[in-house]
């Protein structure tokens, strides 16, 4: 590193791969309440028997922080063609087999 240069931080420019934090609920205790949904990130799923990647989606409730799993392909389609808006308020709905954003 020369002189002068100030040290740049591993955060400025290192990809965000940290779990994202909160506490764990199931989506069927969310389900028809608005939530803040603040974060979202889809990996590949440990249990390829239902889909083959994962949801986890960051949300605030009642003033505490929260995360979701789920391998719900609509869901993941929404978050990935709406996730430039976060944070939004949203209520997650379960319509007959699948879940849904509204």
């Amino acid at each position: 590193m020369s002189s002068g240069t100030p040290a740049r931080r591993f955060s400025d420019f290192a990809d965000d791969d940290r779990p994202l934090a909160g506490e764990k609920v199931k989506i069927e205790n969310i389900l028809n309440q608005e939530i803040l949904i603040t974060g979202y990130r889809v990996n590949e799923s440990k249990f390829k028997s239902n889909s083959p990647r994962c949801l986890t989606v960051q949300f605030m409730k009642d003033e505490t922080q929260h995360v979701i799993f789920t391998g719900s392909a609509v869901l993941i389609n929404q978050l990935e063609k709406y996730g430039k808006e976060i944070p939004f308020l949203a209520t997650v709905r379960k319509i007959e087999r699948y879940y849904t954003l509204s």
